[in-house]
């Protein structure tokens, strides 16, 4: 006899089982796709012992005929699909006609279903992968499937499963994606005959997000993009959310929950220096694309996909989700003062007015008087003035303008503690940390003139020695062009030194030996990537030398320009690094803080 023979369909299925049925959670998504692409509403999942003795899920789907019932418990055998070409437009959760077999393979499997016209239903029992014992039933339309003893007669896999706590996790992890990917199913959970979890339908994919994700306070932004045939919709929430695992955020690829690292990162990224190196967002990413360029079939569990565009895709996620989170993360919503002064009304009307229209000009030019003063005047082109371009100055940029929305709707009240900012909105108080505020725009401004050319420096009568490592001086030398392009000039003396010539003009705040200092701590510390991938962190490190601080007296000429600067930016509710700058407590909160 020769050596080779077929395995029996029995051990082929648990081998296969190896592979969907990882543990009981694999169980649930499986069982519960198949409801789902059944056209179920209503999916309820009972659990008992985290899943290792009974999991249990009901449908009230289209059911399945007596045959179909049979048929389904066999390897390769589905409704999704019928030849290869359907594999580029599909439309189900399942489509490899492995999962039921290979759970029936591994468990003690009840299966009770009852199709739609149809006065009688059928049971299947199958235990190990065996013969199906068949009878008939009756029973509501739909599909029952119960799963026993998971992995009974495989004992070595059994003592791979976790505590029943950790198993029950999974499951609601499972289902929590589920979820997400269909708002118009109501799903229930129950475990140990308690009921855990409710998923009642809703109207959108952002009331569910909302539903599932909001019950702990969590605020969340709704983001939606188009790029070509691409979709994207996004519930997130504020970077100072953010987790050091990915675990908070949920991906959906044509809804179908998928876990991919280079989405996560491009979700990641969106938030640009706001979210610290090393952690992630919490919420949902909706990404919709045409089938055809999407292949699913690249783990037996589904859980993978592999994109024909991917580096296009990602780049997509990445601006259209950083366009909107941009915008997103500023000042919570309010209104112009009802006693806005004489100042924040346009230009125009206050050419019309005569004692008032000097006295507004005179507070206008101190604001810009004191906006040179915050944030020293440069074009975004390095080493040219405004002025030398011929065009307007802040004090004419801030005259033409109309006062008034965002930022600068705000009443300045008054400085406490040298670091806070009080004032004063139509609909409550808002208390801003000046530092982190002036931290923000200086950011901006420097990211801006890195971006077109190079950020303006400005060059010192007696260069600074600093001492360094012999290591950090070779890695100044081997990025001396990107360093140029900061704003910094340095040059080494010896192997251990440097000496600085140029500072960035926005940074004239800044002690020179701090900040080279900290800049190489800061591209050292992200030496695993390109200098330009680490230049956003470099460029908020930096910017936290070169403006305010706490401590520091401010004036209200200051406070306004300050606010007026922080309506131009991005990401205006936070700090380069991602701390909120501003608090807000609603006149309504306030009162009732002091029983009023």
């Amino acid at each position: 006899m020769g050596r080779i023979h077929r395995l029996t369909d029995e051990l082929a299925n648990q081998i296969a089982a190896g592979e969907v049925v990882e543990r009981p959670s694999s169980v649930v998504k499986e069982l519960v796709e198949n409801a789902l692409d059944a056209g179920a509403t209503r999916v309820v999942v009972d659990v008992e012992q985290g899943g290792t003795t009974l999991v249990r899920v009901c449908d009230d789907g289209e059911g399945m005929t007596p045959d179909d019932a049979v048929l389904c418990l066999e390897r390769h055998a589905t409704s999704k699909i019928s030849r290869f070409t359907d594999l580029a437009d599909l439309g189900t959760f399942g489509f490899r006609g492995e999962a039921l077999p290979s759970i029936a393979s591994v468990s003690r499997l009840t299966l009770r279903t009852r199709p739609r016209g149809s006065n009688e239903g059928v049971d299947v029992v199958v235990e190990g992968g065996g013969k199906p014992a068949i009878s008939p039933s009756g029973g509501a339309v739909g599909t029952t499937i119960e799963v026993r003893d998971l992995f009974f007669n495989v004992p070595a896999r059994r003592k791979f499963l976790k505590a029943t706590a950790t198993e029950s996790a999974h499951v609601s992890d499972v289902l929590l994606g589920m979820a997400l990917a269909r708002y118009d199913v109501t799903f229930v959970l129950t475990r140990d005959g308690r009921p855990v979890r409710e998923h009642l339908r809703v109207a959108s994919r952002a009331d569910r997000a909302r539903g599932v994700m909001s019950s702990d306070g969590t605020s969340l932004v709704e983001c939606r993009a188009e790029r070509g045939a691409i979709r994207i919709e996004a519930m997130l929430a504020p970077p100072e959310r953010a987790r050091a695992g990915a675990t908070g955020l949920s991906i959906l690829v044509n809804g179908r929950p998928v876990r991919d690292r280079q989405l996560v990162r491009a979700v990641s990224q969106a938030y640009g220096s706001v979210l610290e190196a090393g952690r992630y967002p919490l919420g949902v990413v909706w990404i919709d694309v045409p089938p055809e360029v999407v292949d699913v079939n690249v783990h037996p569990q589904k859980a993978e996909v592999r994109f024909s565009d991917a580096r296009g895709l990602f780049d997509a996620i990445t601006r259209e989700l950083h366009a909107s989170l941009a915008h997103a993360f500023g000042l919570p919503s309010l209104g112009a003062h009802p006693q806005a002064p004489i100042a924040r009304m346009p230009v125009t009307t206050l050419r019309a007015m005569d004692g008032a229209a000097r006295e507004a000009i005179a507070a206008v030019r101190a604001v810009a008087d004191a906006e040179r003063a915050l944030f020293p005047e440069t074009n975004l082109f390095a080493g040219e003035r405004r002025e030398e371009q011929g065009t307007e100055s802040a004090e004419q940029r801030i005259r033409d303008s109309e006062f008034g929305g965002g930022y600068s709707a705000l009443r300045y009240v008054g400085q406490i503690r040298g670091t806070f900012l009080v004032c004063e909105g139509d609909d409550g108080m808002y208390v801003l940390d000046q530092h982190a505020a002036a931290e923000r725009v200086t950011f901006e401004r420097l990211k801006k003139s890195y971006a077109m050319r190079g950020v303006a420096m400005q060059r010192m009568l007696v260069p600074e020695v600093v001492e360094l490592t012999p290591s950090d001086v070779a890695l100044l030398e081997e990025n001396a062009e990107e360093v140029s392009r900061l704003g910094v000039e340095v040059r080494a003396v010896g192997d251990s030194a440097v000496a600085v010539h140029g500072v960035p003009d926005l940074l004239v705040r800044a002690e020179p030996q701090r900040l080279v200092r900290d800049l190489v701590a800061e591209v050292s510390r992200t030496a695993g990537r390109p200098f330009r991938g680490a230049v956003d962190l470099v460029l908020a490190t930096m910017a936290c030398h070169g403006s305010i601080r706490a401590g520091d007296a401010i004036s209200a000429a200051e406070v306004t320009a300050l606010l007026r600067a922080l309506d131009e930016v991005d990401f205006a509710g936070h700090c380069p690094h991602g701390r909120p700058l501003v608090m807000r407590m609603t006149f309504s909160e306030l009162e009732r803080k002091v029983g009023r």
